[in-house]
């Protein structure tokens, strides 16, 4: 089927030489009435249109902008005379395809359309396949279908366009920025900035500084004025990155903050109000920690008023096969190499493994067996050892020394213990601290600290 192309111009004898010309390959119709046009576009499917700038009391950026109002899928160029090419300029940033100058050579038009329409075709095919990813694997950017992510996408639907704060638990690796995004990206504060705070991966000391600023001269070092995160994330979301890890008395701060929706940079006198959501996650058993006194409970219940759980990967083993396949994919782009395709072994290893690091974890995999594989296929031995391994469970390979565990004479001190298990753990997981620190139930910064406090080596 011929694509359909409408030509509005108030000159009738451009409208027949146009048609004339290119009517062996399109199906074109012809219109020197403005209004005409716009009602052709509603009620015909036309494809492209060849636009006049100047219309007799009508301006063609008008028209441009009634046509894209009524068909934003219609490609449009401009047909103008040599003294309006910047207002032809104009027409292109409006949305218009672009332009071609008066009088008009028609292999160059014919030329033009060509290459219009194939973009029109591409973008269309982008689209498509957007909407089919999109319905494929879950929402927006994130891969899943299984029963558990549904609650998950639906919650953030829910939430996005209101501002209650947000707590969003969930195990190490499992997608919790991820979420935040969407509820940024898709909610009524997507235009608003998202300024992101690890209160984990900041020194303590450093941390109230980070978040309220301060004026020169506030401190030791502080030789200019520096915004916080609350100032910088007005109008947005501010995401508390792993609030567990914030310290105790910073927490008081914190509290009165989201009490009075305002705050003090320090060094100054002067109050800055704030509008920002505020999303925090966490790794962590805030409960617990409340019950040991180690976080506060009224800012526990302040953050916590809508509770989001994302789901470990162990419990959505569903969704493996659409994970696996996009970041196979993901790699094989990035790196530039052939698609490749995991053997009937390996791809069975993969949904086998019980994944400690998430999602994470399992897009490091990929990457490390695309990176070192050699043929179009991903063999077993093509993935890291502890894949091929399939320990069941840590808890229950450390019984005997010769199966990655330790051995605790009698006597032994308590301290020395905990250096022995930290160092059996970080052995077994490859110094990845991240599954270790999983694996111990201890935050990454306090598997840090216990490195550093024992003096443990690589």
């Amino acid at each position: 089927m011929n694509s359909r192309i409408l030509i509005i111009d108030d000159e009738t004898a451009i409208c027949v030489s146009l048609s004339f010309a290119l009517e062996d390959n399109y199906d074109v119709i012809t219109t020197s009435n403005p209004q005409e046009g716009i009602e052709i576009i509603e009620q015909d499917n036309i494809d492209l249109v060849l636009l006049d700038l100047k219309l007799g009391i009508y301006s063609g950026l008008d028209m441009l902008q009634e046509i894209k109002k009524k068909d934003s899928s219609v490609t449009v160029i401009m047909m103008t005379a040599y003294s309006s090419i910047e207002t032809s300029i104009e027409a292109i940033k409006q949305g218009a395809y672009y332009y071609i100058e008066k009088p008009i050579i028609i292999e160059e038009l014919q030329l033009l359309i060509s290459k219009a329409l194939e973009y029109k075709g591409l973008s269309s095919r982008v689209e498509t396949l957007t909407e089919e990813l999109e319905q494929r694997i879950g929402y927006k950017n994130f891969i899943g279908k299984s029963k558990a992510m549904y609650r998950v996408f639906s919650l953030i639907d829910r939430i996005k366009d209101i501002d209650s704060n947000v707590l969003i638990m969930g195990e190490s690796g499992s997608g919790k920025e991820l979420v935040v995004r969407n509820i940024h990206n898709s909610g009524k504060r997507k235009n608003g900035p998202l300024e992101v705070v690890n209160c984990a991966a900041i020194p303590e000391a450093l941390l109230e500084s980070e978040l309220f600023g301060y004026e020169k001269g506030a401190f030791t070092g502080a030789t200019q004025r520096k915004q916080g995160k609350w100032v910088s994330a007005n109008g947005g979301t501010l995401f508390l990155d792993e609030v567990s890890e914030m310290p105790f008395a910073l927490q008081a701060k914190l509290l009165r903050v989201l009490q009075e929706r305002e705050i003090t940079p320090l060094g100054s006198n002067t109050k800055i109000s704030l509008d920002v959501r505020i999303i925090s996650a966490t790794n962590k058993k805030l409960e617990k920690m409340v019950s040991e006194g180690t976080f506060r409970d009224d800012l526990y219940f302040r953050l916590n008023v809508i509770p989001l759980i994302v789901p470990p990967l162990r419990e959505r083993k569903e969704d493996l096969p659409l994970l696996i396949d996009y970041f196979l994919q993901k790699y094989c782009l990035e790196m530039n190499r052939n698609n490749k395709h995991f053997s009937k072994d390996a791809y069975r290893l993969l949904l086998d493994y019980n994944y400690p690091g998430n999602v994470r974890e399992l897009e490091n995999i990929i990457e490390y067996a695309v990176a070192l594989s050699k043929g179009d296929y991903i063999l077993d031995n093509d993935l890291p050892t502890y894949i091929m391994v399939q320990k069941e469970d840590f808890s229950t390979s450390v019984t005997n020394e010769e199966e990655d565990g330790i051995y605790i004479p009698v006597g032994i001190s308590m301290k020395e213990i905990e250096k022995k298990m930290i160092a059996a753990t970080l052995d077994y997981y490859g110094w990845n601290r991240q599954n270790t620190a999983h694996a111990l139930q201890i935050s990454e910064r306090g598997l840090r600290n216990k490195i550093k406090q024992y003096e443990i080596e690589e």
